[in-house]
């Protein structure tokens, strides 16, 4: 079975070896690289493949936002997942604008752990329902102008399917459309929504008051 390498990077070395334990136990995970900060987390990507980075969003040196974003220009295959502490929902948005894929909290149970580092890896995106809630509440609180980007009702349907998970061919299937077509309004949706992947637009869809979580 063909493992899935995993980078953590985080300025605390106990958070690191004790994650670290805990990802090698699964069969099917191999923590291959660690780093203190974003600089040496460059070094890493630069000679060690791997699949998915675990990332601090505040590190010295190097925060994870300028992190994700170099990261991805070096290894644009290369899944982000950000790990956050409360109170830190400020950053969130520009993680995602970054290319980060999701999100978790730092004291999140390992399954959830591995419930994400797998959808991600498969090309879906994953939010702690914690942190969710706490963007939700941050939203609730100040005045917002809709930026509904001027979607179509069958934009918004194929918007709302994403957000619930369905794969493209799998949102084709459920409206009676092709999967081409399906192709063709993700596209545009994130054209439109200036978005850069499924996060972006989750974190859309949540500040447009689209979809209800």
């Amino acid at each position: 079975m063909e493992k899935t390498r995993i980078i953590i990077a985080d300025d605390h070395q106990l958070f690191r070896n004790g994650l670290k334990i805990l990802l090698n136990a699964f069969e099917e995970f191999e923590v291959i690289g660690e780093a203190s900060n974003g600089e040496e987390f460059l070094k890493i990507i630069k000679t060690t493949p791997a699949d998915v980075a675990l990332m601090d969003i505040n590190m010295p040196e190097m925060d994870g936002i300028e992190a994700t974003r170099r990261g991805i220009k070096i290894c644009p295959d290369l899944n982000i997942i950000a790990l956050s502490m409360y109170g830190e929902e400020e950053y969130y948005y520009k993680m995602v604008d970054a290319g980060a894929k999701g999100f978790l909290v730092k004291d999140s149970d390992i399954s959830e752990v591995r419930e994400a580092i797998v959808t991600i890896k498969k090309g879906g995106s994953y939010f702690s329902q914690e942190l969710l809630y706490h963007v939700i509440q941050k939203i609730k609180h100040r005045e917002h102008e809709s930026k509904s980007a001027n979607l179509s009702k069958r934009e918004k349907e194929i918007l709302i399917k994403i957000c619930e998970g369905y794969s493209n061919q799998e949102i084709a299937e459920s409206l009676f459309i092709s999967k081409r077509t399906v192709d063709k309004h993700r596209a545009n949706l994130l054209g439109k929504t200036n978005s850069k992947n499924t996060a972006s637009l989750i974190l859309f869809a949540i500040r447009n008051k689209l979809i209800e979580i």
